[in-house]
């Protein structure tokens, strides 16, 4: 009997979910794009994830993601090429989305936020603090405020796994950023903004605003990234298939 197929973790629906060549409307049969397939997209191509992080995010293997990605643009070639109906539903996945009931049960967390006079600082590549919590059965124990001294960029996941630190809070962030993180085992909370200890607060109480898609490239960023696209996708197309949700909110320089 073979083995049954393994779900795979997505963070977004798709916006948009149908899409037609113009001219073609009439044309019959369509590609199918499952949403897992889609999902490699918007983290590879989208977000600039590597293929190891975008395996830690959808919590499969790299060659799944390989297979998967591999898949999903032979798909996308031909819809550009052949001019024929792309439509993006089904598949073997959860909706599942970063939160605090995946730290339920730790006996002791440390979360970073990106610091600035009391604020969450919006250019995480460029933050000269962070204040580091200390957090026990979802109530903070102490917290500081730690200077940089100066660490940049791809030096920042090193500092802030030096630390201890295994969640970050921040405003704006670039994918070479969000990889190294990924890779150090740091989950990252990006998009969010205003009072540092209030965010910290609406974490621990799963109410947090942020947005998991926030693409922050700055001017002076060494990828050439540009600052301040956030990307935005929800809704569905027909039926989930296999999917279903797991949780509330969503976990991006």
């Amino acid at each position: 009997m073979p083995r049954p197929s393994k779900n795979k973790r997505i963070g977004k629906l798709p916006l948009h979910t149908v899409f037609t060549a113009q001219g073609a409307e009439k044309a019959s049969g369509a590609l199918g794009l499952l949403l897992e397939e889609y999902e490699t997209l918007r983290l590879i191509d989208y977000l600039g994830y590597t293929q190891e992080a975008c395996a830690q995010r959808m919590q499969v293997g790299r060659a799944t993601v390989q297979a998967l990605y591999t898949s999903a643009r032979k798909k996308t070639a031909r819809f550009l090429v052949e001019g024929t109906t792309l439509c993006i539903q089904g598949g073997n996945y959860e909706l599942c989305q970063e939160n605090m009931d995946l730290w339920k049960g730790e006996s002791l967390m440390k979360l970073a936020v990106t610091y600035e006079n009391g604020e969450i600082f919006q250019h995480f590549g460029h933050t000269e603090q962070f204040k580091i919590y200390e957090i026990e059965e979802g109530k903070i124990l102490s917290s500081q405020v730690v200077d940089t001294k100066g660490s940049g960029h791809g030096a920042l996941a090193g500092f802030l796994q030096d630390l201890g630190v295994q969640v970050l809070i921040c405003g704006g962030i670039g994918g070479g950023a969000r990889n190294a993180l990924a890779e150090v085992g740091i989950s990252l909370y990006p998009g969010a903004s205003g009072d540092a200890d209030s965010q910290v607060a609406s974490f621990l109480a799963g109410a947090l605003a942020y947005d998991p898609d926030t693409v922050c490239s700055h001017h002076s960023h060494e990828h050439g990234e540009s600052c301040g696209g956030h990307g935005q996708e929800g809704g569905g197309c027909g039926s989930h298939g296999a999917g279903h949700s797991c949780g509330q909110g969503g976990g991006g320089h």
